[in-house]
């Protein structure tokens, strides 16, 4: 038979759609072509799966081989389909039985001496392999990315002979069995390693609690970059839904998923001198950013204000529709980006406005343009403000780190008013649909008012409005109570300090 069909799946954003892959032997001078659209990499596969096949000793046939990857007009890139092309070749020259190649999925990039080597992408492929009822067959050292599937069978193989050996019936490959991972919850930072700012605690308490962004606005060395990194410590765990969805972005990047991270949120804390493209993704292969892989995690942004303003204003749809949508000429892409943003600045130029000590000669105009970096809009949708003051001296004393609260006993707190607010709406309140504030963040008529007085008094606007309604909400599910009452609609109030026209 000069003609066999093998399956393998390619990778196109977040999903992996199926690629038949056609090989066909003809009568002529030896040579082989490969058809689809193949990127360059897929190109040299030939000279890689050549001398892969004669290294296993094999017979490479010198034939005309024509190797098709359809469909036609989905690109292709990548060495992940260097194992299918060579099983092809194998099939359609009979030294493979073609017959038993159809159950099977197959990724992997082969070595000059017929080993398997891992590729991106394998969490998605065993997901859509699964979907259609076939088993996916790749490198050792992606099984446990692809068997973290429920129910997939994967099936891992070493070197091009094994594979060949289980077709054959000669040697079967067992299934790869994934030994239960448990998250992970040891950290190497803890809330207790915080002095004092009980405000900054306690806001971000909050915004751990709903998912809201959170801005700090504080002089150096107060803390802000040291809550930030904490925050991962006291976030909720993580579901297996939400884990499959960031394992599978990690599977896509350039650094690959890392077996440690599993059910640990992402925390991300790009450079301000990334670009737009950094943050966001694209690429002529587009390829998920900074903020896709802080999906269902943390994106911390320090020294925000000294990021490009044009950078910044590429989370503004991010921030409010949970997910990104790169347009290439040849290739569109979307990816999911729901990310929970921290953001910390200094309150002037020089870091140091209002200090007792006369520190900050920052002119007002000086100020005014340091803070103008982040645009109105882009503040307006972040949900929660607060200033972080200067730590007092007596503070930094060991004998005062009993004060503070782990981060397993702030997590307890956080994780109770979380499951509150899935029983009551299955999101969390940072999600809440204006439809759902109307119907779960009802107040009586005097905190209507203050709300209302509030709003024209610092000049918010209708996005605020209702970001103070969620917020308040989860500070009632801080303490556990069915309606908001005027103390959590008064600290909600508290914590939309930067765009106030006025100060009361």
């Amino acid at each position: 038979m000069s003609l066999a069909i093998v399956y393998s799946r390619a990778q196109t954003g977040m999903h992996s759609p199926l690629v038949t892959v056609e090989i066909h032997l003809s009568n002529g001078l030896p040579s082989l072509a490969t058809v689809g659209l193949p990127e360059m990499a897929v190109k040299e596969s030939k000279e890689r799966v050549r001398a892969a096949m004669l290294n296993a000793l094999f017979e490479f046939p010198a034939r005309r081989i024509t190797v098709n990857l359809a469909p036609a007009d989905l690109p292709k890139e990548g060495g992940r389909f260097d194992l299918p092309i060579a099983l092809g070749i194998l099939a359609a020259s009979e030294q493979l039985p073609a017959s038993a190649l159809q159950p099977y999925e197959f990724i992997g990039e082969l070595a000059l001496s017929g080993e398997l080597r891992g590729v991106r992408g394998a969490l998605p492929a065993a997901i859509q392999a699964h979907s259609a009822g076939r088993t996916l067959v790749v490198p050792r050292e992606n099984a446990d990315e692809a068997a973290l599937v429920n129910g997939a069978k994967i099936i891992p193989a070493e070197h091009l002979l094994d594979i060949c050996a289980h077709l054959n019936g000669a040697k079967k490959l067992q299934p790869h069995i994934l030994t239960d991972w448990a998250p992970s919850t040891d950290y190497c930072v803890d809330m207790s390693d915080i002095r004092a700012q009980h405000h900054a605690k306690r806001a971000l308490e909050i915004a751990a609690a709903g998912g809201h962004s959170l801005l700090m606005v504080g002089p150096p060395g107060t803390g802000k970059s040291m809550l930030a990194n904490r925050l991962p410590t006291i976030l909720p765990t993580m579901s297996e839904q939400e884990a499959l969805e960031s394992a599978a972005i990690s599977s896509i990047s350039s650094q690959g998923f890392c077996r440690k991270q599993w059910r640990q949120r992402p925390f991300r804390a790009p450079h301000h001198t990334a670009s737009g493209v950094a943050l966001v993704g694209g690429g002529s292969h587009p390829r998920p950013g900074e903020i896709s892989l802080a999906h269902n995690g943390v994106m911390f942004l320090d020294e925000v204000a000294e990021f490009d303003r044009r950078v910044l204003e590429v989370l503004r749809e991010p921030l409010e529709s949970g997910k990104i949508s790169i347009a290439r000429a040849a290739q569109q892409a979307e990816y999911p980006a729901r990310f929970q943003l921290i953001a910390a600045m200094n309150p002037c130029p020089c870091g140091y406005l209002g200090d007792t000590n006369g520190r900050c000669h920052c002119t007002p105009q000086q100020v005014q343009r340091y803070r103008a970096k982040i645009s109105g809009p882009l503040m307006d949708r972040i949900d929660m403000h607060i200033e972080v003051a200067s730590v007092p001296r007596e503070a930094l004393r060991t004998e005062n780190s009993a004060e503070s609260e782990s981060s397993a006993t702030v997590r307890g707190r956080v994780e109770c008013a979380r499951q509150r607010q899935l029983a009551r709406c299955n999101k969390a309140n940072h999600a809440l649909s204006n439809r759902d504030i109307e119907q779960h963040s009802t107040l009586n008529a005097a905190d209507s008012t203050l709300l209302e007085s509030a709003i024209d008094k610092l000049g918010l606007s209708a996005r605020a409005y209702h970001r103070i309604l969620k917020i308040s909400r989860t500070i009632a599910d801080l303490d556990s109570a069915q309606q908001i009452n005027t103390a959590h609609l008064s600290e909600a109030i508290s914590y939309r300090r930067l765009d106030r026209k006025t100060s009361i």
